[in-house]
């Protein structure tokens, strides 16, 4: 195959893809806007499952490494009602399909995983622009380009490849969260440890939630849940960090206070995330030479299957190049296709699951499902 396959982003999805083209002997190359891969901290837990997350990383061949950084114990569910009880509790058995592992660890392994010189960091896409018969130019802001035969947007929310096959742009879905930090947490934060437990904690109220994973080193990642217009959250200063935790705090008055020290005891300042979606059920018509995967193909609410479904639709897309080797509108046409469905389907039980979290019978109707289900409201 002599189609040279540009990548612009360095996530998850795009390393991906990028791993399972090289073991099927087809060059990429990944242009990154961060400088390096150490530029930005990378997010916390990530729960990879097994029908999709770890179908990809077995394309990869990378299966018995990512075993390697699984964290155990950390499939553990709590739920509480915010006076601190506990309403559904269950321990990690290892059993379970969806092994967490930090993010960082998974993108490093994928890194590492690469020929030497694929990435190239520091290239922000400043446009990109179809030149015809399929072939596309990506300008960088630094004034450099390159011209490509095969575009894949990996580059998420705020795509800049997305322009050239829709004018969808993502929308704000009502709801923000406010992350905190408690570090070293079982010495210098023992009551929150104790209540969040081994592995995440729920607790809910009709439209806000306090959720939390442990993660490595006793560290308490917290997602203060609030469902409030951009507004509400633009009439706080989230540059005084005293002042900006006061008012989010405030919100949760009567709660149990092993929840709120979740947000008041924090060894970060409270970092604000507004949560934007793209149309369920985006999609495109085929267009020569460019396609997406990713959050840039089809962005929601956080529902636990982002990274998974961009790591699966870059091992589906380089599989399917693979198999084209001299057709590559085929190949494209045999990812996407599928990929609107599963993406549509994760969208519209990603609604469910919020409604779930943050509806009118929160937390009730969440522990219903869960005990239902076995722990696993995805399980419907």
């Amino acid at each position: 195959m002599t189609t040279h396959v540009t990548i612009i982003g360095a996530g998850l999805g795009g390393l991906t893809l990028a791993r399972v083209l090289h073991v099927h002997g087809i060059s990429a190359t990944v242009y990154e806007a961060e400088t390096s891969p150490t530029a930005r901290a990378q997010g916390g837990m990530l729960d990879i499952h097994d029908y999709n997350g770890q179908v990809a990383l077995e394309a990869a061949g990378l299966t018995d490494s990512f075993r390697d950084l699984i964290l155990e114990g950390r499939q553990a569910i709590r739920i509480l009602d915010r006076d601190g009880t506990v309403l559904f509790d269950k321990a990690d058995d290892g059993t379970g399909g969806r092994p967490e592992v930090q993010r960082g660890e998974l993108r490093r392994l994928l890194l590492d995983s690469l020929p030497a010189g694929t990435v190239r960091w520091g290239h922000k896409v400043s446009g990109a622009r179809a030149l015809g018969a399929g072939r596309h130019e990506v300008t960088f802001a630094d004034g450099s380009a390159v011209v490509t035969d095969l575009l894949v947007g990996a580059d998420g929310a705020w795509s800049r490849v997305r322009p050239l096959l829709s004018g969808a742009t993502p929308e704000y879905v009502g709801r923000s969260v406010v992350e905190t930090y408690l570090h070293d947490s079982d010495t210098r934060h023992p009551a929150s440890a104790k209540t969040v437990g081994g592995g995440s904690l729920f607790a809910l109220a009709p439209g806000k939630g306090i959720q939390a994973h442990r993660e490595k080193g006793g560290t308490l990642h917290t997602y203060v849940a609030l469902t409030e217009p951009q507004e509400w959250f633009a009439a706080i200063d989230f540059t005084d960090a005293a002042a900006a935790t006061a008012r989010i705090v405030r919100e949760f008055d009567g709660w149990a206070p092993e929840l709120t020290a979740l947000i008041t005891d924090s060894d970060t300042a409270p970092v604000l995330r507004p949560l934007y979606a793209l149309p369920v059920g985006h999609r495109w018509d085929r267009v020569p030479g460019v396609t997406l995967i990713g959050d840039a193909a089809h962005l929601s609410a956080p529902n636990g299957e982002g990274a998974n479904l961009a790591m699966y639709d870059g091992a589906e897309l380089g599989k399917a190049l693979a198999a084209h080797p001299d057709d590559v509108e085929a190949a494209l046409t045999e990812y996407e296709r599928p990929m609107f469905l599963r993406s549509s389907e994760a969208a519209a039980e990603g609604a469910e699951l919020h409604e779930l979290l943050f509806g009118d019978d929160a937390p009730h109707s969440l522990v219903t499902v869960f005990g239902a289900d076995g722990g696993d409201p995805t399980n419907r």
